[in-house]
C-alpha cells in the first residue's frame, strides 16, 4: 500500500512528473520551493514556496494518501493547519476546507509517480535479506557508499553525546570526574560495566588523586571499595589490602560494593575484575591527570604508550587474590585498547571539542578512528562479504550506524544507498517486481 512517508519522500526529492500539475479546482500548479519537513507534530513541511494560479504563496504543505484523510485526522479542527497552502495527496477523493470554510488547493499526483519508484520502495521494503537492499547494494557507486558513510560517522558520534553530557551535568561540570566514570564503564567491558561505573561514581577521583603516588594505596582504594576485600586470605599482600583500606574507608566515610556485583564466570582471566582494577590502580598511579592526558595525546600509537601500564609484582603472579599463576605482566591489550579509544576517548573528546568551541579536538577524534584499523564483529564481516569494506575505525562506525540505525528499521527512504536504488530503472535488472496496487 502507498503510505505517506513514500508521499513524502517523493515530494521532497521531487520525485514526480513536474509538468501539468493542476489543483482540484484546474489551477496550474508550480513548485518554486518544497519547504523543510516537520517531523514534530503539525504540517508535515514548512515553509515552502509555491506558485498557484497568478499567486506566489508561502506556508506550509499537508500530506496524505487520500484527500479524505484531512477529515480523519481531524486537521479541520486544528489551528495549526490553517495555513497550509497545499494538500498534497496521492488521490484526491474528496474537497478539503480550512476551520474557517475556505478550500484547500489540493494537488493529486497519482499519476505523476514513476512505476519503478514505487516498485524499488516496494522490493527494499518487503526484503528479508539481511539488510534490505543486500541483492542491490551493487548497483551503487563509490561516491555515493563515501559520502554516506561521512555523514553516518557524525550522527554515530553525535548519538553518543547525550549520555556523556548528562553524565557530565551530574558532574557538575566536571570532564575529569566523567572520563574517570566513563573509562571505567569501558574497562569493565560488557559484563561489569555496571558495576565498574557504580564503582567511579562512588569512589571520587579525588580521593584516588591524593594517593596516586602510592600503587598500594590505589590498589586498596579500589579493590576495597569493588567488595573484592571482604574475605579472609592467607596471602600477606591481600592482608595489607585489606588493612589498608579499612583504614581509608573510614577515613574517607567510604561504602564500599557488594561482592557478588562482578563477573568473573565466562571472563577470560585477564579480563577478570581484580586484574582490570590493579590496572586502573597503574594507570592512575603512572599518569599526571587522565583528562589533561587525555587532550594532549595525539596518536592512536601515543595512545597506547599511555595504556602500557605495568601492575604490581603480586598481580604479575595472580588474577585472583591467593592463588598463584604463570608470572605475566597482565598489560592491558591492544584490542581493549582500541575500544577504549573508538567507545570512550573519541567521544569525548569529540563532545568536549563541541561543547568548549574547540574544534581541534573534534577533528583530532575523526583523525584518531582515521588512524585505527578496522573493527572485526559480525557486522563489519556481513559488510565485507557484501563488497562494502573499511579501511579505518572511521568507516566500521559509519556501517555499524547504517546497519543499526537505518537497515534494522528499513529507513531506506532516508538513507542515500536507499535512495539510488529506489530511483534506479530495476526494469533492466532480472528482478522479481512486487505487485503495484494502491
Amino acid at each position: 500500500m502507498i503510505n505517506e512517508a513514500f508521499i513524502s519522500y517523493v515530494w521532497k526529492l521531487r520525485l514526480f512528473t513536474q509538468t501539468d500539475l493542476l489543483t482540484d479546482t484546474n489551477e496550474t500548479v508550480t513548485i518554486l520551493s518544497v519547504g523543510e519537513q516537520n517531523f514534530q507534530s503539525g504540517p508535515d513541511f514548512f515553509n515552502a514556496k509555491i506558485k498557484i494560479g497568478d499567486t506566489i504563496w508561502a506556508g506550509n504543505v499537508e500530506i496524505h494518501v487520500k484527500a479524505s484523510d484531512w477529515l480523519k485526522h481531524g486537521h479541520q479542527k486544528d489551528e495549526a493547519y490553517d495555513n497550509v497552502i497545499l494538500h498534497l495527496v496521492y488521490e484526491a477523493d474528496y474537497p478539503i476546507q480550512r476551520k474557517d470554510g475556505h478550500p484547500i488547493p489540493t494537488l493529486e499526483i497519482k499519476d505523476k509517480i514513476a512505476p519503478n519508484l514505487y516498485r524499488n520502495y516496494l522490493l527494499l521494503q518487503g526484503d528479508t535479506h539481511w539488510i534490505p537492499c543486500e541483492k542491490l547494494i551493487h548497483l551503487v557507486d563509490e561516491f555515493t557508499l563515501i559520502g554516506l558513510k561521512d555523514r553516518l560517522l557524525v550522527e554515530r558520534l553525535e548519538r553518543k553525546t547525550k549520555p556523556i553530557l548528562q553524565s557530565l551535568q551530574q558532574n557538575k561540570n566536571s570532564w575529569e570526574n566523567t572520563f574517570y566514570q566513563f573509562l571505567c564503564r569501558a574497562l569493565g567491558s560488557k559484563f561489569n560495566a555496571e558495576p565498574f561505573e557504580q564503582l567511579a561514581k562512588s569512589l571520587p577521583l579525588n580521593i584516588l588523586a591524593k594517593h596516586k603516588n602510592s600503587l598500594f594505596q590505589l590498589e586498596a582504594l579500589l579493590l576495597g571499595h569493588a567488595g573484592l576485600l571482604q574475605t579472609e586470605f592467607k596471602e600477606e599482600y591481600p592482608q595489607q589490602l585489606k588493612k589498608e583500606y579499612t583504614f581509608l574507608q573510614k577515613k574517607f566515610g567510604l561504602k564500599s560494593l557488594k561482592t557478588h556485583s562482578w563477573k568473573f564466570g565466562g571472563l577470560r582471566p585477564a579480563n577478570f575484575p581484580s586484574i582490570r582494577l590493579a590496572q586502573l590502580a597503574a594507570l592512575i598511579h603512572q599518569s599526571s591527570g587522565l583528562f589533561a592526558q587525555l587532550l594532549t595525546t595525539k596518536s592512536v600509537k601515543d595512545f597506547h604508550k599511555l595504556f602500557n601500564v605495568q601492575v604490581s609484582s603480586y598481580w604479575q603472579q595472580h588474577y585472583v587474590f591467593d592463588k598463584m599463576s604463570v608470572n605475566r605482566p597482565k598489560k592491558i591489550g591492544k584490542n581493549t585498547i582500541n575500544s577504549i579509544l573508538i567507545n570512550t576517548i573519541i567521544p569525548i573528546l569529540f563532545v568536549y571539542g563541541k561543547q568548549t568551541a574547540q574544534t581541534q579536538y573534534e577533528d583530532k577524534a575523526l583523525q584518531l578512528l582515521e588512524q585505527l584499523p578496522p573493527e572485526k564483529n559480525r557486522i563489519i564481516e556481513q559488510w565485507n562479504s557484501l563488497g562494502v569494506s573499511s579501511k579505518s575505525a572511521l568507516e566500521t562506525q559509519a556501517l555499524l550506524q547504517l546497519k543499526n540505525e537505518y537497515c534494522k528499521q528499513k529507513r531506506c527512504l532516508s538513507c542515500a544507498i536507499g535512495n539510488k536504488i529506489m530511483q534506479y530503472n530495476t526494469s533492466k535488472q532480472h528482478i522479481k517486481q512486487p505487485n503495484l496496487k494502491n
